[in-house]
């Protein structure tokens, strides 16, 4: 017989949720890095600039590249539940990204 113990489902559920909130905080991370460091002008203008030529989707994208990152620690590491929790973030940033391209 396996010593083997399947997870529980509140165990799993914690998980994925734990990861969903990293990748939230990748992501807004990955806005402020944007906003402060890559981009020529203050933070203020900058924040101006992309409100006055309606941005928000194409930065929200650019902000979701540390995702990448983190999903790829999470499977390195073996916690496949928290990448589960980063890839249903980073597919719903997608469809935010998407809705705000095009509407």
């Amino acid at each position: 017989m396996s010593k083997f113990k399947a997870p529980s489902k509140k165990f799993i559920q914690k998980e994925i949720v734990f990861g969903f909130l990293i990748s939230l905080l990748s992501t807004t991370a990955g806005i402020f890095l944007y906003l402060e460091f890559f981009s020529k002008y203050e933070f203020v203008e900058t924040v101006s600039l992309i409100k006055e030529g309606n941005l928000y989707g194409t930065v929200l994208s650019i902000a979701a590249l540390p995702n990448l990152f983190v999903f790829f620690i999470f499977l390195k590491k073996k916690q496949d539940y928290r990448a589960r929790g980063v890839l249903m973030a980073t597919i719903l940033t997608a469809l935010v990204t998407f809705v705000l391209k095009f509407i």
